[in-house]
């Protein structure tokens, strides 16, 4: 069996990246949506980019941003990949590809099987999908600790590598996995003190037990 990537996102200082590099987290995510509060400058993620180097690879994400915003993350983050996570279309992820000429991962929320059947649009234009649970109207589109049913995905086979996210903490992310063969699971408020704030032993108690 394939060992489970993960993915920690929303880290925004030294600190909390040291410790996803020391468990061996595969991805590491840098926000760069305004009203979160895991928001990063162009300005600190340049010097976590540099603190990373080439010991973890770093997905940028997006909601909604334009191509001027994206391209000077993308500089400022050294990034490998294009997270979208807003409202964009399969054509809008396909014009970000080709404008960026990198990985592109589109986020699609979560709640009932038809938003599972969604990823069918993007496989010809993403290069991962991740599936998020679905937030209430008017509340950030993810980091908010909420799940949905991982029975939804039991029978999904799209032709796309994919990934987990929502509510996945190290206590149940092992169940989370067994459930849905989730090939990367993706954590953010699992891993925190207080909403932007990662808590370091839960990172490394997180990135254990998605690999028991």
């Amino acid at each position: 069996m394939t060992e489970t990537l993960v993915k920690i996102c929303g880290i925004s200082t030294p600190e909390p990246l040291a410790a996803c590099i020391k468990a061996h987290a595969e991805w590491v995510g840098f926000n760069f949506f305004p009203p979160s509060p895991r928001f990063l400058s162009s300005v600190t993620a340049a010097q976590l980019a540099a603190q990373a180097g080439t010991a973890i690879r770093r997905a940028g994400v997006f909601v909604d941003a334009d191509d001027a915003a994206i391209a000077e993350a993308v500089q400022a983050g050294r990034l490998d990949a294009i997270q979208l996570h807003g409202h964009e279309s399969p054509e809008r992820a396909a014009q970000v590809r080709q404008r960026f000429g990198l990985p592109v991962w589109k986020v699609l929320s979560v709640s009932v099987a038809e938003d599972v059947a969604r990823a069918a649009t993007y496989s010809e234009v993403a290069d991962f999908l991740l599936f998020d649970a679905k937030t209430p109207k008017g509340q950030l589109p993810g980091g908010m600790g909420l799940a949905f049913d991982w029975g939804l995905l039991a029978a999904y086979r799209g032709p796309l590598p994919w990934g987990l996210a929502g509510g996945l903490t190290a206590a149940n992310v092992a169940d989370a996995i067994r459930l849905t063969g989730a090939p990367l699971v993706d954590t953010s408020s699992g891993v925190e003190r207080s909403p932007g704030i990662k808590d370091v032993d839960k990172i490394a108690a997180f990135c254990k037990a998605a690999r028991l």
